[in-house]
């Protein structure tokens, strides 16, 4: 398997993948619009007062519930299924859609980040129980044609 392999293929394979790397994320940003995500939100009552006057979160970006979701009670909800409230200066209390939820991508992050640790803890492991039952075999190997 890869411990047949020279070091030179080795750092050549690993070269290659690295720029396959590169390559996939410049033909990415190339190809990705700018403005290729919608951009506009979707208002409760169809209020935009937020447009043109100065307004104040009172309620940060959460998940809608499944109930208003699946009832489509809030029209907000059904787009991205996330909403946030919003208070205008005028007074007006609005609610609207947003993109993304910060603590849902945060725990997000970190379940990833902890999953690639046990990952990773786990391969090292094994590598090293690989290389110590080969060892074993080649020291097994070396007294047995000593011992003949």
């Amino acid at each position: 398997m890869i411990e047949n392999l020279s070091k030179k293929r080795m750092v050549f394979g690993i070269s290659c993948l690295i720029l396959l790397t590169i390559v996939v994320l410049i033909i990415e940003s190339k190809w990705m619009k700018a403005g290729s995500r919608r951009q506009e939100f979707v208002i409760e009552n169809n209020s935009t007062c937020w447009q043109r006057e100065t307004y104040e979160v009172i309620k940060d970006c959460h998940p809608c519930t499944a109930f208003e979701i699946a009832s489509k009670s809030q029209g907000v909800c059904v787009h991205t299924h996330n909403k946030e409230v919003l208070k205008c200066i005028g007074g007006e209390i609005v609610t609207r859609s947003c993109d993304r939820v910060a603590w849902l991508d945060e725990r997000h992050y970190w379940l990833f980040q902890i999953s690639l640790t046990i990952i990773g803890t786990l391969s090292a492991a094994v590598s090293f129980l690989r290389q110590k039952t080969l060892n074993r075999r080649t020291m097994l190997k070396i007294q047995r044609e000593l011992g003949a």
